[in-house]
């Protein structure tokens, strides 16, 4: 979805007129219990012609599909055949997704904080997990909850 009714609030290259009420309308079109559904809340921002046509140099199709077959592996491992984290029961979730004391720190303080649901801290804690298994660890470290918590923009209460 776009951030307001033009579609232009934060972007870098055109100006939003809409006013604070008409954006805060729009997200509140968005109940929390269907955004608590939603694995990734991630802004993309809009790219200039030279990023499109000349992409940004990152790691190739073939590099991320290796990746992401070795977290799979990893994955199959652990849940069995063909299932991935994101299946995870709530079991499984509790079970697969230990943290650190100072993981475990940070989700609290988060959690509390951002007010946020039994439903959205499993959902966290499961991308918290498909990172670390991407970066190949066996472990959940902080910096892979900090960025499971990164895609959770949508829970922020944003500022307009």
């Amino acid at each position: 979805m776009h951030g307001c009714p033009c579609g232009y609030f934060g972007d870098q290259g055109r100006v939003c007129h809409c006013t604070p009420m008409q954006i805060q309308n729009y997200r509140g079109k968005i109940s929390g219990p269907l955004l608590d559904r939603f694995d990734l809340h991630v802004e993309v921002p809009r790219l200039n012609y030279s990023e499109l046509k000349d992409g940004d140099g990152n790691e190739s199709s073939i590099v991320v599909r290796d990746r992401v077959m070795a977290a799979r592996q990893r994955q199959w491992a652990r849940l069995g055949p063909a299932k991935t984290n994101a299946e995870m029961t709530a079991k499984e979730t509790k079970e697969f997704t230990k943290l650190t004391p100072s993981g475990e720190s940070l989700l609290q303080k988060i959690f509390d904080s951002q007010h946020l649901s039994a439903r959205s801290h499993d959902r966290i804690l499961r991308v918290s997990r498909t990172i670390a298994d991407l970066g190949g660890c066996s472990d959940i470290l902080p910096e892979h909850l900090a960025e499971a918590i990164q895609y959770r923009a949508l829970d922020k209460r944003l500022q307009v």
